[in-house]
Protein backbone atom coordinates (compact mmCIF):
# COMPACT_ATOMS: atom_id res chain seq x y z
CA UNK A 1 0.00 0.00 0.00
CA UNK A 2 2.65 2.85 1.30
CA UNK A 3 5.06 1.41 -2.14
CA UNK A 4 1.80 1.88 -4.09
CA UNK A 5 1.33 4.99 -2.87
CA UNK A 6 4.69 6.43 -3.39
CA UNK A 7 4.72 5.25 -7.31
CA UNK A 8 1.22 7.31 -7.46
CA UNK A 9 3.28 10.80 -5.91
CA UNK A 10 5.78 10.37 -8.11
CA UNK A 11 3.68 10.00 -11.11
CA UNK A 12 1.90 13.25 -10.16
CA UNK A 13 5.30 15.08 -9.52
CA UNK A 14 6.16 13.74 -13.12
CA UNK A 15 2.93 14.89 -14.60
CA UNK A 16 2.94 18.28 -12.49
CA UNK A 17 7.07 18.64 -14.33
CA UNK A 18 6.12 18.22 -17.42
CA UNK A 19 3.16 20.44 -17.33
CA UNK A 20 5.64 23.01 -16.00
CA UNK A 21 7.69 22.55 -18.92
CA UNK A 22 5.02 22.87 -21.41
CA UNK A 23 4.13 26.50 -19.75
CA UNK A 24 7.38 27.33 -19.74
CA UNK A 25 7.35 26.69 -23.72
CA UNK A 26 4.45 28.21 -24.51
CA UNK A 27 5.26 31.26 -22.66
CA UNK A 28 8.79 31.81 -24.32
CA UNK A 29 7.31 30.71 -28.01
CA UNK A 30 4.89 34.07 -26.87
CA UNK A 31 6.72 35.97 -30.05
CA UNK A 32 5.03 39.27 -28.65
CA UNK A 33 6.78 39.15 -25.28
CA UNK A 34 10.65 40.15 -25.28
CA UNK A 35 12.90 39.87 -21.76
CA UNK A 36 15.60 42.69 -22.13
CA UNK A 37 18.45 42.78 -19.52
CA UNK A 38 19.77 46.22 -19.13
CA UNK A 39 21.30 48.17 -16.44
CA UNK A 40 19.49 50.27 -13.96
CA UNK A 41 20.71 53.49 -15.18
CA UNK A 42 20.14 54.72 -17.82
CA UNK A 43 19.92 51.76 -19.77
CA UNK A 44 16.82 50.44 -18.06
CA UNK A 45 14.56 53.82 -17.99
CA UNK A 46 15.41 54.10 -21.37
CA UNK A 47 13.86 51.17 -22.38
CA UNK A 48 11.00 52.06 -19.38
CA UNK A 49 10.39 54.71 -21.66
CA UNK A 50 10.13 53.38 -24.78
CA UNK A 51 7.12 50.01 -23.59
CA UNK A 52 4.08 52.30 -23.80
CA UNK A 53 5.08 52.76 -27.86
CA UNK A 54 5.94 49.52 -28.35
CA UNK A 55 2.57 48.31 -25.81
CA UNK A 56 0.79 50.22 -29.09
CA UNK A 57 2.47 48.16 -31.48
CA UNK A 58 1.60 44.78 -29.70
CA UNK A 59 4.81 44.14 -28.25
CA UNK A 60 5.07 43.76 -24.35
CA UNK A 61 8.22 44.36 -23.12
CA UNK A 62 9.53 43.16 -20.02
CA UNK A 63 13.08 44.80 -18.44
CA UNK A 64 15.40 42.54 -16.13
CA UNK A 65 17.65 44.72 -14.32
CA UNK A 66 21.17 43.82 -13.62
CA UNK A 67 24.14 45.59 -11.35
CA UNK A 68 26.85 43.78 -12.87
CA UNK A 69 28.30 43.77 -16.69
CA UNK A 70 28.73 40.11 -16.85
CA UNK A 71 25.22 38.15 -15.80
CA UNK A 72 23.76 40.07 -18.63
CA UNK A 73 25.70 38.04 -21.23
CA UNK A 74 25.38 34.68 -19.88
CA UNK A 75 21.62 35.24 -19.47
CA UNK A 76 21.54 36.19 -22.82
CA UNK A 77 22.98 33.20 -23.60
CA UNK A 78 21.35 30.74 -22.19
CA UNK A 79 18.42 31.59 -22.97
CA UNK A 80 16.74 33.59 -20.29
CA UNK A 81 16.14 36.89 -22.16
CA UNK A 82 15.89 37.67 -25.55
CA UNK A 83 18.14 40.83 -25.94
CA UNK A 84 20.44 43.14 -23.34
CA UNK A 85 20.94 46.39 -23.60
CA UNK A 86 24.27 47.64 -21.55
CA UNK A 87 27.25 47.45 -23.63
CA UNK A 88 29.38 48.16 -26.04
CA UNK A 89 31.06 46.47 -29.00
CA UNK A 90 34.43 46.18 -27.83
CA UNK A 91 33.48 44.66 -24.46
CA UNK A 92 30.71 42.09 -26.80
CA UNK A 93 33.40 41.01 -28.99
CA UNK A 94 35.79 40.29 -25.88
CA UNK A 95 32.88 38.35 -24.07
CA UNK A 96 32.27 36.46 -27.33
CA UNK A 97 35.81 35.67 -27.45
CA UNK A 98 36.11 34.72 -23.63
CA UNK A 99 32.93 32.62 -23.88
CA UNK A 100 32.33 31.01 -26.84
CA UNK A 101 28.87 33.20 -26.86
CA UNK A 102 27.45 33.84 -30.45
CA UNK A 103 25.65 36.99 -29.65
CA UNK A 104 25.12 40.11 -31.92
CA UNK A 105 24.77 43.62 -32.02
CA UNK A 106 21.59 44.64 -33.53
CA UNK A 107 21.54 48.54 -32.95
CA UNK A 108 23.94 51.22 -31.60
CA UNK A 109 21.85 53.28 -29.40
CA UNK A 110 23.64 55.81 -27.51
CA UNK A 111 27.21 56.91 -25.91
CA UNK A 112 27.76 57.19 -22.10
CA UNK A 113 31.03 59.10 -22.29
CA UNK A 114 33.42 57.70 -19.81
CA UNK A 115 35.00 60.14 -17.24
CA UNK A 116 38.13 60.73 -14.93
CA UNK A 117 36.63 62.33 -11.89
CA UNK A 118 38.95 63.65 -8.98
CA UNK A 119 38.59 65.22 -5.66
CA UNK A 120 42.50 66.48 -5.74
CA UNK A 121 42.31 68.49 -8.69
CA UNK A 122 40.01 70.33 -11.41
CA UNK A 123 41.90 69.82 -14.83
CA UNK A 124 44.17 67.48 -16.15
CA UNK A 125 46.86 69.69 -16.51
CA UNK A 126 47.23 69.80 -12.65
CA UNK A 127 48.03 66.40 -11.65
CA UNK A 128 51.14 65.85 -9.96
CA UNK A 129 53.90 63.48 -10.92
CA UNK A 130 53.11 59.81 -9.07
CA UNK A 131 49.53 60.30 -9.14
CA UNK A 132 47.52 57.51 -8.67
CA UNK A 133 45.05 56.74 -11.52
CA UNK A 134 41.91 54.12 -10.57
CA UNK A 135 40.51 51.95 -13.42
CA UNK A 136 37.88 49.23 -13.53
CA UNK A 137 39.13 45.92 -14.20
CA UNK A 138 36.65 46.15 -17.14
CA UNK A 139 39.59 45.77 -20.30
CA UNK A 140 37.16 46.76 -22.89
CA UNK A 141 37.52 50.36 -21.17
CA UNK A 142 41.38 50.51 -20.57
CA UNK A 143 41.80 52.02 -23.96
CA UNK A 144 38.91 54.67 -23.61
CA UNK A 145 40.65 55.62 -20.42
CA UNK A 146 44.42 56.16 -22.35
CA UNK A 147 42.62 57.84 -25.17
CA UNK A 148 41.30 60.76 -22.62
CA UNK A 149 44.86 60.65 -20.81
CA UNK A 150 46.63 60.65 -24.32
CA UNK A 151 44.60 63.35 -25.74
CA UNK A 152 45.31 65.38 -22.18
CA UNK A 153 48.71 65.23 -22.96
CA UNK A 154 49.77 63.05 -20.10
CA UNK A 155 50.56 60.55 -21.98
CA UNK A 156 51.40 58.89 -25.68
CA UNK A 157 50.69 55.06 -26.94
CA UNK A 158 53.61 52.83 -28.65
CA UNK A 159 52.94 53.60 -32.49
CA UNK A 160 51.03 51.89 -34.63
CA UNK A 161 48.77 50.98 -31.26
CA UNK A 162 44.37 51.28 -31.86
CA UNK A 163 43.73 53.22 -29.03
CA UNK A 164 40.39 51.32 -28.96
CA UNK A 165 42.21 47.78 -27.95
CA UNK A 166 45.38 49.61 -25.94
CA UNK A 167 46.04 48.39 -22.58
CA UNK A 168 48.09 49.46 -19.94
CA UNK A 169 51.04 47.90 -21.70
CA UNK A 170 51.05 50.34 -24.60
CA UNK A 171 52.23 53.59 -22.97
CA UNK A 172 55.20 54.56 -24.84
CA UNK A 173 55.85 57.63 -22.36
CA UNK A 174 54.48 58.82 -18.71
CA UNK A 175 56.38 62.05 -18.27
CA UNK A 176 54.36 62.03 -14.71
CA UNK A 177 55.11 58.77 -13.85
CA UNK A 178 51.30 58.05 -13.32
CA UNK A 179 50.70 54.71 -11.35
CA UNK A 180 47.39 52.93 -12.97
CA UNK A 181 45.70 50.07 -10.39
CA UNK A 182 42.33 48.47 -12.44
CA UNK A 183 41.26 45.78 -10.07
CA UNK A 184 38.04 47.23 -9.17
CA UNK A 185 34.61 46.22 -10.36
CA UNK A 186 32.73 48.90 -12.51
CA UNK A 187 30.22 49.29 -10.11
CA UNK A 188 32.56 50.41 -7.16
CA UNK A 189 34.67 53.57 -9.07
CA UNK A 190 32.28 55.77 -7.21
CA UNK A 191 32.92 54.98 -3.66
CA UNK A 192 36.52 54.86 -4.79
CA UNK A 193 35.93 58.69 -5.35
CA UNK A 194 34.23 59.35 -2.58
CA UNK A 195 37.07 57.67 -0.46
CA UNK A 196 39.38 59.78 -2.29
CA UNK A 197 41.71 56.90 -3.24
CA UNK A 198 43.19 58.12 -6.26
CA UNK A 199 44.16 61.74 -8.06
CA UNK A 200 41.46 60.32 -11.13
CA UNK A 201 39.41 57.64 -10.82
CA UNK A 202 37.61 56.52 -14.58
CA UNK A 203 33.67 55.91 -13.70
CA UNK A 204 31.52 54.95 -16.37
CA UNK A 205 28.87 57.41 -17.00
CA UNK A 206 25.66 54.34 -15.47
CA UNK A 207 27.24 54.54 -12.58
CA UNK A 208 28.16 57.98 -11.92
CA UNK A 209 24.45 59.38 -12.66
CA UNK A 210 23.63 56.57 -10.27
CA UNK A 211 25.97 58.17 -7.81
CA UNK A 212 24.45 61.36 -8.11
CA UNK A 213 27.66 63.01 -10.54
CA UNK A 214 27.11 64.91 -13.20
CA UNK A 215 29.66 63.84 -16.10
CA UNK A 216 29.35 66.82 -17.63
CA UNK A 217 29.85 69.56 -14.87
CA UNK A 218 31.63 66.56 -12.67
CA UNK A 219 34.23 65.21 -14.86
CA UNK A 220 37.93 66.48 -15.03
CA UNK A 221 38.20 64.94 -18.21
CA UNK A 222 35.37 63.33 -20.49
CA UNK A 223 35.21 61.34 -23.51
CA UNK A 224 34.98 62.47 -26.67
CA UNK A 225 31.66 62.35 -28.89
CA UNK A 226 32.85 60.84 -31.62
CA UNK A 227 34.37 57.79 -29.31
CA UNK A 228 33.38 53.96 -31.08
CA UNK A 229 32.02 53.47 -27.65
CA UNK A 230 28.37 53.44 -27.99
CA UNK A 231 26.18 51.39 -26.56
CA UNK A 232 24.35 48.76 -28.20
CA UNK A 233 21.37 46.28 -28.35
CA UNK A 234 22.35 42.55 -28.22
CA UNK A 235 20.76 38.90 -28.80
CA UNK A 236 21.87 35.53 -30.16
CA UNK A 237 22.63 35.35 -33.80
CA UNK A 238 19.52 32.83 -34.41
CA UNK A 239 17.18 35.93 -33.20
CA UNK A 240 18.81 38.93 -34.92
CA UNK A 241 15.54 39.08 -37.41
CA UNK A 242 13.25 38.39 -34.61
CA UNK A 243 10.15 41.21 -35.63
CA UNK A 244 9.89 42.33 -31.94
CA UNK A 245 13.34 42.58 -31.89
CA UNK A 246 13.75 44.97 -34.69
CA UNK A 247 10.51 47.13 -33.43
CA UNK A 248 12.41 48.03 -29.77
CA UNK A 249 15.54 48.84 -31.56
CA UNK A 250 13.62 51.15 -34.02
CA UNK A 251 11.63 52.54 -30.52
CA UNK A 252 14.59 53.32 -29.44
CA UNK A 253 16.65 54.93 -32.51
CA UNK A 254 12.94 57.39 -33.21
CA UNK A 255 13.54 60.82 -32.85
CA UNK A 256 11.20 61.31 -29.88
CA UNK A 257 13.53 59.29 -28.06
CA UNK A 258 16.52 60.64 -28.79
CA UNK A 259 14.97 63.41 -27.53
CA UNK A 260 14.34 62.49 -24.26
CA UNK A 261 17.49 60.93 -23.91
CA UNK A 262 18.75 65.02 -24.52
CA UNK A 263 16.71 66.32 -22.05
CA UNK A 264 16.79 63.71 -19.59
CA UNK A 265 20.61 63.42 -19.19
CA UNK A 266 22.04 66.59 -20.33
CA UNK A 267 24.96 65.51 -21.99
CA UNK A 268 25.64 62.42 -19.60
CA UNK A 269 24.29 60.31 -21.81
CA UNK A 270 24.25 61.16 -25.94
CA UNK A 271 22.15 58.89 -28.86
CA UNK A 272 23.49 57.72 -31.54
CA UNK A 273 21.65 58.55 -34.58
Amino acid sequence: MKKHSLGLLAAVFLLAGALAACGNKEAKSDSNTIVVGASAIPHAAILKHVQPELKKEGINLKVKVFSDYVLPNKALASGELDANYYQHKPFLKKANKDNGYDLVSVGSIHLEPLGLYSKQVKKLSDVKSGAKVLVSSSQPDWGRVLTILKDGGLITLKSGVNAENATFKDIASNPKHLKFEYTFEPKLMPELLKNDEGTLVAINSNYAVQAGLNPEKDAVALEKQSSPFANIVVTNKKDRNNPAIKKLVKALKSKSTQEWIKNKWHGAVLPVE
